[in-house]
């Protein structure tokens, strides 16, 4: 079904695997900074978005990272320390998001600095009316497909205001070849049997995905559960060692194999040593306790090529296990229905 060229462009009607192929391109993207950034001290961060713009904040974080305290914000409202010192990054890709419009209007009444990124929408409507510094990304479908442009416009952001190594952006840029060679063998062309994305996504059909790494490459697992939950509309999780082997662990002890999981390891010979042997330790104590896991030993000589590499490879995963679901990757119709009754609340910005 997978080398069924006429069958992936009826399913892929928006050609998600098009823009998975491509998605090397977004970092060689050049972004301006529109406006003044912010000139005051700044001793501590928050990225304020959801779903597939908060990736990319959980990408810059894993690398290159910052100098400063920093965190996620998926909420409506911000941390108790956010004040005058905090920059606030107000992330979303649509623009519209209500929780990240919400936590703006809080930003401004706790007297925070912000900038903001984003497509279009409320959000960059209100940076040009009141002047904040922001960056525009370009169309990309839907927001997780965005996920390395948004990468490239944080670093191009924290880059201009001293707070990464002044090497970190030519760094990214020079990724980017690095990622077109990998996604081009997981490209619709590529038979199953030399294409490792086909291979994985016939392994993972019919079963909830379980994506484990460690802390270096979480934000890759974390991209693997939203595509499999947005791209195949599949029920996924993902979680991280150490932190696995002090509750999970014990949890798959009582799951029979014939529970409908499907265990997927993210293994780096970057991660800290002790975390190589827990995977294989766990892996041996759990044997005909949980399903054996599949290991994906991601590839790449850097810690950005091994992040950005696992992350191109799950898009192509989830995608390919769309098709074989039957279904188009791209639609997220239940989360705009969501949107619309939301709105009814009438929960959003006010200026």
């Amino acid at each position: 079904m997978l080398d069924d060229l006429k069958y992936i462009h009826e399913k892929d009607a928006q050609d998600a695997l098009g823009i998975a192929e491509k998605q090397w391109q977004q970092l060689d993207y050049d972004f301006q900074v529109v406006g003044s950034l912010p000139t005051e001290q700044i001793e501590s961060v928050v990225f304020s978005g959801m779903g597939g713009s908060s990736l990319s904040a959980l990408l810059f974080m894993s690398w290159p990272g910052l100098n400063k305290p920093a965190v996620i914000s998926r909420d409506y409202s911000l941390p108790s320390f956010v004040n005058s010192k905090t920059l606030v990054i107000a992330y979303s890709y649509s623009g519209n998001t209500e929780e990240t419009l919400s936590a703006l209007h809080e930003a401004e009444a706790k007297k925070a600095q912000v900038v903001v990124v984003g497509a279009g929408g409320k959000l960059i409507e209100i940076a040009k009316q009141k002047g904040y510094a922001h960056v525009i990304l370009p169309p990309a479908g839907q927001p997780r497909f965005a996920a390395l442009y948004g990468l490239n416009a944080l670093v191009t952001i924290f880059s201009a205001l001293g707070l990464v190594g002044s090497n970190k952006l030519a760094e990214l840029k020079n990724t980017s070849n690095f990622v077109k060679q990998a996604t081009a063998g997981w490209a619709p062309t590529v038979a199953r049997a030399s294409n490792q994305a086909k291979q994985l996504a016939y392994e993972v059909i019919g079963s909830s995905p379980v994506i484990y790494s460690g802390p270096f490459l979480y934000a890759s697992a974390y991209k693997w559960k939203i595509s499999f939950n947005e791209n195949a509309k599949n029920v996924a999780w993902c979680s991280q060692y150490p932190e696995f082997n002090h509750n999970e662990f014990l949890g798959w002890t009582s799951h029979p194999q014939d529970k409908p999981y499907k265990v997927i390891d993210l293994r780096s010979n970057l991660d800290h040593p002790q975390i190589q042997k827990r995977f294989q330790i766990s892996d041996r104590l759990l044997s005909g306790r949980r399903p054996a896991a599949i290991v994906v030993n991601v590839e790449g000589s850097t810690p950005l090529e091994q992040l950005l590499w696992s992350v191109a490879l799950g898009d192509f995963v989830s995608l390919y296990t769309a098709l074989l679901n039957g279904l188009n990757p791209t639609p997220v119709d239940i989360i705009e229905k969501l949107k619309k009754e939301l709105v009814q609340t009438n929960i959003s910005y006010s200026a």
